[in-house]
């Protein structure tokens, strides 16, 4: 057991200086067989610290029911074994370009505004949570003989508000569920944020991408004393679909972490290696210095151009940062383990099988119900997927345009069952009018809840009504399509006897299947050829969402996932027309 504390100017490990190389690695985006080997890539970096954050909605999809809570414990239980301490940031909110930045659909649905404040209802269910998780943090942390070293206090929270009460109860309430390891905040260098992040009494942190002797100088105004320490240093950057990726030079990005070092700073590389969003967890962004403008989805692959690379490569980038902290080692670097295994030959795989999209929202889809408005997929309990809206246009009439108000967000929309158009929240008028009497359906797909900013929490689907010229269209019939009830139906012999599967010939949008044997198993790319947007799972894991726009063009395959013979792809596409030849081909 060791004694951590933060000092006047140093962080002390048993009353002696250390300084803190992190990076961080989220244990959520990295398959658990893969854990040892990615650790291990930040060992041979130089790093002798990890950081992870925690999805509460990816561990708690309904309010009581857990989904595997116990892969934290894992995961650092996995640190130590590496000789690696670890920095925990539980959130609730964890932004981390993650869906709804890890709060619950369930909570900020009936929440809204009141997440992330001193409201007594969202307190109690941060409280019930946390309850749930950090006993493995506690049991965890370096006092006790575990690698845990420090604990985060919310997340950027001077970015969104300003409520010191509610930050306080969240210090308090760490405290008394066990730990005794130092609480942090970390905020941008900008004042406003700062005062509005900062708790008395608390360590600060900054998070930047640069001009690190501005942004400590920043911090130094609002605390004269502590340590210093970068804890998110953006040596990368996400990507959106539609959008060019964002690439650092690998020697700007080594020169910059330089210069945080020669400050006498402890760094945490965001990310040191970013890996995957699977399951059509990735968030989402809006443009403008406010974050209130066009949605931007992110991408599934969150390699972020960090030094360890989706694969689990080396970058030039991590070789670059080797040799900076390589000077501030007690010792020769380890090598880096060696690279994993991948897939022995590409094989391409036919998607020969199909079912249309109404027949899977009818096997696996929630019960149709009506309602006087569009409800929300919050209000329909759908974290991520589709919903299908239908409504009735009275008639006679003549065409009228067609409109959706606060369409989030995309929908395929027919008119008397034949396709009208694909519309967005910027581009949400029907390009024909639509003549009454007709059934309207629009199948409304979330692209990823937005994670930072004032808007986030907003809720999925129809939010605001549908529009014949003036006149809101009432009655809509709603079925929702969750994308776990794929995963369900796959591990699930009775469920999956409720699809009919038949010949692709002339296949539109639906669930396609095909089947490959992969006697050389390893890690792999997968390429889709003849569809538009959707999402794949291989052997029943969700690999995450494809789109042809781009800039994303291939999926990552664990080879942990594969097996020698019989896998099962299944491919689950929202929007081609005319599917011609569907397949995928893992490289």
């Amino acid at each position: 057991m060791a004694d951590f504390t933060v000092g006047e100017r140093d962080f002390l490990l048993d009353g002696r200086p250390v300084r803190l190389l992190s990076g961080a690695l989220h244990y959520f985006r990295v398959h658990e067989s893969q854990w040892g080997h990615r650790l291990a890539m930040l060992r041979a970096m130089g790093l002798n610290c990890v950081e992870t954050y925690v999805p509460w909605n990816l561990h708690e999809p309904a309010p009581g029911r857990f989904r595997d809570p116990g892969a934290l414990g894992r995961f650092l239980d996995a640190a130590h074994a590496a000789g690696l301490w670890a920095i925990v940031r539980p959130g609730p909110y964890i932004c981390a370009e993650w869906d709804n930045g890890g709060l619950p659909h369930w909570l900020t649905g009936a929440l809204g505004r009141r997440a992330r404040t001193r409201d007594p209802e969202y307190l109690g269910q941060v409280e019930r949570w946390f309850g749930a998780l950090l006993p493995q943090v506690v049991a965890r942390q370096v006092d006790r003989g575990g690698p845990v070293l420090m604990v985060q206090v919310e997340n950027e929270y001077g970015s969104y508000g300003t409520d010191r009460v509610y930050l306080r109860a969240l210090a308090d309430l760490l405290g008394e569920l066990g730990v005794t390891v130092p609480l942090f905040t970390s905020d941008g260098p900008e004042d406003h944020m700062l005062s509005g992040g900062c708790v008395p009494g608390l360590l600060a942190t900054v998070n930047f991408g640069s001009g690190a002797r501005e942004g400590f100088g920043v911090l130094r105004r609002h605390r004269p004393g502590g340590p210093l320490m970068c804890m998110e240093f953006w040596c990368g950057w996400f990507a959106h679909w539609g959008a060019e990726p964002v690439v650092r030079d690998a020697g700007e990005a080594a020169g910059v972490l330089r210069e945080i070092l020669e400050c006498g700073a402890s760094v945490n590389l965001y990310m040191a290696h970013g890996g995957t969003s699977f399951a059509g967890w990735a968030g989402a962004n809006r443009d403008g210095g406010e974050h209130l403008g066009t949605l931007r989805p992110d991408v599934t692959s969150y390699d972020y151009d960090a030094p360890v690379d989706e694969y689990g490569r080396p970058t030039p980038k991590f070789w670059a940062f080797r040799e900076v902290l390589a000077e501030y080692a007690h010792g020769p670097l380890p090598e880096p383990p060696p690279a994993p295994a991948r897939l022995g030959a590409p094989v391409t795989v036919p998607l020969t099988e199909w079912v249309a999209a109404e027949d899977v929202l009818e096997a696996l889809g929630t019960a149709e119900e009506v309602y006087a408005v569009p409800p929300t997929f919050e209000e329909l309990d759908v974290d991520r997927g589709v919903v299908r809206y239908r409504f009735e246009v009275p008639g006679p009439r003549q065409p009228y345009p067609l409109r959706v108000l606060g369409l989030r967000d995309r929908a395929v929309v027919l008119v008397d069952g034949v396709r009208a158009g694909v519309l967005t929240e910027d581009d949400a008028v029907l390009p024909e009018p639509v003549a009454g009497p007709a059934e309207v359906e629009l199948w409304v797909e979330s692209l990823g809840r937005v994670n930072y900013g004032p808007t986030l929490g907003e809720p999925k689907g129809i939010t605001g009504g549908v529009l014949h010229e003036r006149q809101f269209l009432h009655g809509v019939r709603a079925r929702g399509l969750r994308l776990d009830a794929f995963g369900e139906a796959f591990a699930d012999p009775a469920l999956m006897r409720r699809l009919s599967p038949r010949a692709t010939a002339e296949a539109g949008r639906g669930l396609f299947q095909g089947t490959f044997d992969a006697p050389e198993r390893g890690d792999a790319r997968l390429e889709l050829s003849g569809l538009v947007r959707g999402f794949v799972w291989v052997n029943g894991v969700n690999l995450g969402r494809y789109w042809n726009t781009g800039p994303q063009r291939s999926l990552y395959v664990p080879g942990a996932v594969l097996r020698d013979l019989a896998n099962e792809v299944w491919v689950w596409e929202v929007e081609v027309e005319d599917a011609t030849g569907p397949e995928v081909t893992f490289h």
